[in-house]
Formats: C-alpha cells, structure tokens, sequence
C-alpha cells in the first residue's frame, strides 16, 4: 500500500507492512495474534463486541506479559449499539498506606522526572499500586457482554497451561528488561532460563498462572480482591515491604464516567475524562489546529510538524499545570477544552520558530501498555487500553500466583505540594487514549495505542492523518510520527533528513527513534456495515475479521438416494 491515493502535499512517505482485515459480522484488532484470536473465539460464538473484549484482555495476560496483568489498570472505552458511550475507569490507585513522602526524591532531579532513591518506586513491591483491571473487566463483561466469565477466559487459560510460541518482540522486550528481572528468582527462571532471554520461537509455559486464571474462572473477581490469590499478593507484599492491602483489594472500586466529547471542523471527536489526560488534550490541540488548514500544508512537511511540536508543546505545559484524579485535583476541563482558550493559545505560536511554552493555566508514565479495539456488527465497540505502567511493571512474579505487577507508583509526584502528589486512594492519571471520532452522529473510527505519555499525542496525530490528510486507515496508524514535551522533539525515522534539517532550522532540537509509543490498533466503519480493521508495524498487532453468516433461511441439505 504506498500513499498514492492522497490528496494534497507530503513531504514524508513511506510504505506500509501490514495489511488490513475486512468483515461485516466483527472485527477484533490486538497486538498479539493469539490476543485477537480469543476475542474472535467470542464473536464466532455468538457473543458481542465486550466478550471479545474482554476475552482478548485476559489472552493478551498471557502472551503479553511485558504489558498488561490483573495487578495493572485499565481505560475501557465502550460504545454501545444504542449509540451511548460510557468510560470504565480502572486505573490503579495509591495503597491505602501511602503518603506524600513515602519515598526519598533523587536530588537535584528536574520537577517533570519522578525518580527517588533506590528505585522504589520503580522496582520491586515498593512500586505496586492497588490494581483496577480485573474489577474493570469484570464489571463490563457483567454490565454490556452476553457470555460467562468462565467462558471469556478459556482461551487465557489454554495458552498459559499449554503454552504459546514466544514472538522476537517479546524476546526483545525481556532482554530489555533482563538485569531487573534476574534480581528475582520466580521472573528469572520464567523468562530467563540459564541466566539468557527466552529466544523467539521458544514455547512458555505458565502453569502457575493457568491455576490462577483458572480460579478466577470459577469464583470470579472475588478470588484477586479478597480471596486467596489476594492473600498471598498480600503476603508478598508484607514480606518485602510493599504497601498493597486486603483492604486495598476489597475496598477497590471501578467507576463509569462520561466521555469527554469534542468539536473538529465537522467530526465528533469522542475520548477519555480525567483521571485520564488523553480525551482533555486531544480535545484542545485539535480546537488550536482548526484556526490551520492541515490538509493544505501536507503530511510530514516542515510545516506541518513544526506546528504540531508546538501544539503538543502547549497541551504538555497545561497537562503539568492541571492533571489528575478529580476526586483529588480541580481539573479545569471546560476551560481546557473551549474554543476560546484555544483561541488564546494559538496566538501565541510562531509558524517560524519553535518556542519554549508553560501553562496558560492558573490552576511520567511508562511507556509499555496494551491496546485492542473489538466490533460485533451490531453497533457495540470497545476500545481499551490496559497496562502494568513499565515493561513488566514492578519486574517480579508475585509467587503462587504467577502474575507480574504494576509499577504505577513510579507516576506520582514523590514530593509532596503538587498536583500529582501522593494521596491515598488517589488514582493515577494516565494518558491511555482509546478514542472515537464520530460524523453526522455515525461512528467512523475507533483507536488507541500504547506508549505511555506518548499516547494521546500519537493517537491525535492518527486522527488528522485520517480527518485532514484523508488517509487510509492502514496508512493512518502506520505513518511516521512525532513526539514532544520539549525540549527535544522526538521523530521516527520515516521523517525524511529534508524535513529533519528544516525542524533543525526552525529550532527544534530533534532527536531521531525508533519509534514513538507503540502498536496502534483501529477499526473503520463504512456505509454498506462492514469494517476494516488495522494494526501497525511498532507491535506484533493482528486483525481478524469475521464475514459470511448463516446459511440462507429456508436452505436443507438432501441426501441422495
């Protein structure tokens, strides 16, 4: 697929690997086939878009256990087929235990970076945050899915009992990990047999997760907040210091939350409310790129990135002045999100020269999540992005149970007097970005991804591939993209060393990666009811979607004769 079919000007392009799933009875899109498999396990048995979710979110445990667990949290977009939206916030929060100054800040560290003495808030049980996800799971399945949860998680538990195939991603991802990882017994031999990463092609088996899985199935949330796997997360976490609770666990609860909903040109944009920055910001840096005519100034142009580096530079210096848990923090959504105030702001910028930017308001994340976005053909959608914070959270197997947990407590401020200061029961504000961009009231698109802060700002940018440059959706989630909260503003390599001197000229100071954030996973709805589904090239995503149907009413088979 090239970039052929674009109207208007690029300076970047580039082709794309993957290639879309089209069906009209379901879509599911995750990054790790076996992921997308369970939850089309669901849809072939009758189920809706939220058992497919939900399904996969248990699989993707499984396979991807750098990513996402029961002891992580979730942001769990749903759109039901009677057009409501609802947001499931899962997100983990601070042990009942913590305090502001519960760790030792790093001295001399700059106010943005969260690093304390020891890495405890990064490693090992010090780091774990109260979890979120399987209460969120739970309840949605309970609230919006149609199948058991015993049924939901059978494909989780086949692959950690049998096994499954260790991909080159997730060998990269452990050796990534590997000195952290070796510090602990349990991750060691699981992941690191003989003191070497897993290598890809290998087959991992986790047979104390599939008892676990298995409990689970049988007695329900109960047996993580409450039962006897929580006891002995408990017992791990009193053993070594941690500050999780039985009370932690049972007291947890998941609330349902309206949507943030936004104005572009003549799209409904459709995102996450705090604790969540994702729906907020996104909001307000497409109301500044309205006063722009995007399309004419091009893809991948010295232009165009030169003014989005500067919009996310403006959304990152408000995101610092006023974000967080608004159980806990006055978050100025309504003035965020005007026209007016991005009005304000867009006078400020200077299409010549970059600047430094700091809140207009008077009022860190890690970067290794999971995302998925499902679709029945009947009108349901999920779109959901779940984690454990850092690649394989807290980097330990909590023992008799097999899960890895989070490492959320890295994403509070350590010192005390600041918005996202610890409190406890306060709940971590994210930037997990499952969004939907509706038109005339029809949805069209629905997306997110992983990557920590480094999601809204990608997701955002996928948008206005899709709403301004009218690109595919394969060629949407696959572009090059940008990143910064300044200083330096990151670019893939996709972004041609033309446009990466022209950057330069204007004054950025640009710093060429890899990638930002990571696989984004989306679905596209078109007129006639069917859908395309699409994964890009950062992660190990798979669409798979479901067509034909039953057989023609009326139509018998006859035996000859």
């Amino acid at each position: 697929m090239t970039m052929s079919g674009w109207r208007g000007r690029a300076g970047t392009l580039f082709t794309c690997e993957k290639q879309p799933a089209h069906g009209a009875k379901g879509v599911v899109v995750t990054n790790h086939p076996l992921g997308s498999a369970a939850g089309m396990e669901m849809l072939a048995a009758g189920g809706n878009a939220v058992d497919a979710a939900v399904a996969a979110q248990f699989a993707l445990t499984v396979v991807e256990p750098m990513m996402v667990g029961l002891i992580g949290g979730t942001t769990c977009h749903i759109r039901l087929a009677d057009g409501t939206h609802t947001v499931v916030d899962g997100m983990s929060a601070v042990p009942l235990a913590g305090r502001p100054d519960m760790y030792r800040p790093v001295a001399g560290a700059a106010p943005e970076v969260y690093d304390v003495e020891g890495q405890e808030n990064q490693v090992g049980p010090k780091a774990v945050a109260a979890p979120g996800s399987l209460l969120a799971w739970t309840l949605a399945l309970r609230r919006y899915g149609t199948m058991s949860l015993a049924d939901v998680m059978q494909p989780a538990i086949r692959h950690a009992t049998r096994g499954f195939t260790v991909t080159p991603y997730l060998s990269d991802c452990i050796e990534s990990a590997a000195p952290d990882l070796l510090k602990d017994k349990l991750a060691a031999a699981r992941l690191l047999p003989d003191g070497t990463p897993l290598k890809a092609g290998t087959r991992l088996v986790q047979a104390d997760y599939g008892e676990a899985l298995t409990l689970i199935a049988q007695q329900g949330e109960s047996a993580l907040h409450g039962g006897p796997l929580g006891d002995l997360l408990v017992e791990c976490m009193q053993k070594a210091g941690g500050f999780v609770s039985r009370k932690d666990l049972t007291d947890y609860r998941v609330v349902e939350r309206a949507p943030i909903r936004g104005r572009y040109r003549d799209w409904e944009i459709v995102g996450p409310p705090p604790p969540a920055a994702s729906g907020v910001h996104i909001t307000q840096m497409l109301n500044i790129l309205e006063g722009y005519d995007i399309k004419r100034l091009g893809f991948g142009t010295v232009e165009t990135l030169h003014l989005l580096a500067e919009v996310l530079k403006i959304a990152f210096a408000d995101r610092a002045q006023a974000s967080g848990d608004p159980a806990f923090v006055d978050v100025p959504v309504e003035r965020i999100t005007s026209k007016a105030y991005a009005d304000q702001r867009r006078a400020g910028i200077d299409l010549g020269h970059a600047k430094r930017w700091t809140s207009g308001l008077l009022a860190k994340e890690g970067a290794d999540t999971t995302h998925l976005t499902t679709a029945d053909g009947k009108g349901n959608v999920v779109c959901t992005t779940q984690t454990i914070n850092s690649l394989f959270g807290a980097r330990f197997v909590v023992p008799g149970i097999g899960m890895v947990p989070n490492d959320y407590m890295s994403n509070f401020d350590p010192r005390p007097g600041n918005a996202l200061s610890i409190a406890p029961g306060k709940r971590v504000t994210t930037s997990m970005a499952p969004m939907m961009a509706l038109h005339d009231g029809r949805l069209i698109y629905a997306l997110g991804l992983p990557g920590g802060r480094k999601i809204f700002p990608s997701a955002w940018q996928a948008l206005i591939n899709l709403l301004d440059h009218g690109m595919t959706l394969q060629e949407a989630v696959e572009a090059p993209r940008i990143w910064t909260e300044g200083p330096v503003l990151e670019v893939e390599h996709g972004i041609p060393e033309t446009v990466r001197q022209g950057l330069v000229a204007r004054g950025h100071k640009l710093q060429v990666m890899p990638t930002v954030a990571g696989g984004m996973n989306a679905i596209q709805f078109h007129d006639d009811g069917s859908m395309t589904g699409a994964a890009c090239w950062r992660a190990d995503g798979s669409p798979v979607a479901l067509g034909g149907g039953f057989a023609r009413p009326g139509v018998r088979f006859v035996l000859p004769g």
